[in-house]
């Protein structure tokens, strides 16, 4: 989702989005991150009266955003839920076969992380919540409450990369036996009491957020299941965009679709993807007045016809 507000909003990489996208003015296209809307509007811009445009996204905020800007606009239709469901909601508009289109655009928004009682944030405080879908699920305080000190080490190690996971998975669980953490502060007391060394020109709790948000998220098994369903719902000649902004988003992400393009050796039967161009980053010019694009990375692929020869 954009690292932007909708209201100064600056989408990441719009033209390279766009340009990937390939826009035809007739087409369907789905937003899977609506976020704070950058993307759409310039979708929507793109499209003639005949086009189509499926708005997704989970956090219901982002939802309400998307009903009053664009849902009175009969091209566009908004959908409260993940994008692993995007096959579900093509369905519903029997548009299945018809995408020219997805864009998955992923992580966090400023509108999210600059809303105190949403507790994304190490540097505002808050309750410690971190659902980006805040009508279910358990909150991050209560993960971390229920949690093993073991699940938690290994979350904080695969998710965040933190390699003290252990020593910060020992003390929450020292804390919480003491009285449950329910606050962002209270976490980043935890973590910086743990931590025996800090990075340069790093939070020293920026992981360990990172981790527990993607874990309360599902965030990774969403993203596996929101490339499938992009991937069945394409047109022939359709296109799959998507901007990833770590190297655990990146990294499946890319793993997709050399996989379904027949590029790692031992591959089979008739690749569905054709790799286009190499993958990308924001320019200097956008980093000038975006410094929140420096870590985005840009894949596109294209859906090849059925009939498409294994060598192609």
């Amino acid at each position: 989702m954009n690292p932007t507000h909708a209201g100064s909003h600056r989408p990441v990489m719009l033209d390279e989005v766009m340009q990937g996208l390939a826009i035809h003015s007739s087409g369907c296209y789905v937003d899977g991150t609506y976020g704070g809307g950058g993307h759409t509007r310039a979708l929507l811009a793109a499209l003639g009266p005949d086009g189509r445009l499926l708005a997704i996204d989970k956090d219901p905020a982002a939802v309400a955003r998307a009903q009053a800007e664009c849902g009175a606009d009969s091209r566009v239709a908004v959908r409260h839920g993940s994008f692993s469901r995007i096959g579900e909601f093509v369905d519903e508009l029997g548009l299945r076969g018809r995408v020219a289109g997805v864009l998955l655009d992923l992580g966090m928004s400023s509108i999210q992380l600059d809303d105190a009682a949403r507790g994304f944030s190490f540097m505002r405080a808050g309750p410690l919540d971190m659902r980006m879908d805040t009508s279910r699920g358990p909150t991050a305080a209560e993960w971390l409450q229920d949690a093993s000190e073991s699940r938690i080490a290994d979350v904080l190690y695969e998710f965040g990369e933190e390699r003290y996971a252990r020593r910060i998975a020992a003390a929450i669980v020292a804390r919480r036996a003491q009285a449950p953490i329910a606050t962002t502060d209270a976490l980043v007391d935890v973590v910086r009491g743990a931590m025996p060394r800090r990075e340069q020109h790093k939070h020293f709790a920026t992981r360990t957020f990172q981790a527990l948000r993607m874990a309360v998220n599902q965030e990774l098994d969403d993203l596996a299941a929101g490339l499938e369903q992009a991937l069945s719902v394409l047109a022939p000649g359709g296109r799959l965009v998507v901007l990833s902004f770590h190297s655990l988003e990146d990294r499946p992400v890319k793993q997709f679709m050399r996989h379904h393009a027949g590029r790692y050796e031992g591959s089979t039967g008739r690749p569905t993807l054709r790799l286009v161009r190499a993958p990308k980053k924001a320019g200097d010019a956008e980093l000038a007045v975006n410094p929140r694009a420096r870590s985005a990375i840009l894949r596109v692929a294209e859906r090849l016809p059925d009939a498409e020869p294994a060598d192609a």
